[in-house]
């Protein structure tokens, strides 16, 4: 790998996996199905595939915080998919999204199964399929909204920006680290002003919007990713922030839904497939 401050790209780019560091196993520039691989089916009408990253707890929330809400038809399979190893390149998942990333989402309760892909189109899709957690008057719905799409344009910025440069490159680069620890903290900031006039993203009520934000900016709070991060970034500034994130967190579906597909970490639920699957005893402590 060149030095950074040597680097001169090239008049075309080509692929070397060699410099590909710590994903190089999963990271490729082509799309589609490296190997023929079915994906199972439980017994209830969703069909979850996916792993317990920020992304994928969005999910796994939403669907505990409908059940807490009486919603029976939420009931779903959640099927682990390990993508370090790359699991989401088989060819069932890839059916059921092109894109190859977690999660993915079959809802099998009408006549035709209906594929969703996308944590953020997921999202909206169940909060319209059981009218929960997406407020319908029309100024409440937009704000709602406008940070549900702020999350999804901001997270890349978190993850494959600070996150990737601050703690997985194989080589650190201080214009990165710099560039990226900036934006960070600008939308800390964002959301501290945001959470000093309203209880939640969206207003007074709690929705998916704050689904989508926690499981990335929470995890960054507490400490929970990226190494020492949060101090790295003075998360401790940002009163407003830790005041809501403390609130979710303590939610019991929040704490369900953080404990799905996880791979590491105590309490971890490889699979959920039902209620039952959760141990009360590991509940009280998912950090």
């Amino acid at each position: 790998m060149s030095d950074a401050s040597n680097y001169v790209p090239p008049e075309v780019w080509t692929w070397d996996k060699a410099n590909g560091g710590r994903f190089a196993n999963i990271n490729r520039p082509v799309s589609g199905a490296t190997h023929e691989k079915a994906l199972p089916v439980g017994r209830h009408p969703l069909q979850l595939y996916s792993q317990g990253t920020p992304n994928g707890v969005k999910v796994t929330v939403m669907l505990e915080e409908l059940l807490a809400a009486g919603h029976e038809g939420a009931e779903y399979d959640a099927w682990l998919v390990r993508i370090g190893e790359g699991d989401q390149f088989g060819s069932g998942f890839v059916e059921v999204n092109p894109n190859s990333k977690i999660p993915a989402l079959m809802d099998r309760s009408g006549a035709e199964p209906i594929r969703v892909f996308e944590s953020g189109a997921i999202l909206v899709y169940l909060a319209e399929k059981f009218g929960a957690f997406l407020p319908t008057e029309p100024a409440a719905r937009a704000e709602c909204l406008s940070w549900l799409f702020w999350q999804v344009g901001s997270g890349p910025y978190l993850g494959g920006g600070f996150g990737h440069f601050y703690a997985y490159a194989p080589t650190k680069i201080e214009y990165a680290i710099d560039r990226f620890a900036m934006e960070t903290k600008r939308q800390l900031d964002v959301l501290d002003k945001r959470l000093a006039v309203s209880r939640y993203l969206g207003g007074d009520g709690y929705t998916i919007a704050d689904m989508a934000v926690w499981p990335w900016y929470g995890a960054l709070v507490n400490g929970w990713i990226y190494g020492d991060s949060a101090r790295f970034l003075s998360v401790h500034e940002y009163a407003h922030l830790k005041r809501w994130v403390d609130e979710v967190g303590a939610r019991p579906a929040v704490r369900r839904g953080r404990m799905v597909n996880r791979t590491s970490g105590e309490p971890a639920l490889l699979e959920r497939h039902d209620a039952a699957d959760f141990d009360q005893g590991r509940i009280a402590d998912s950090r």
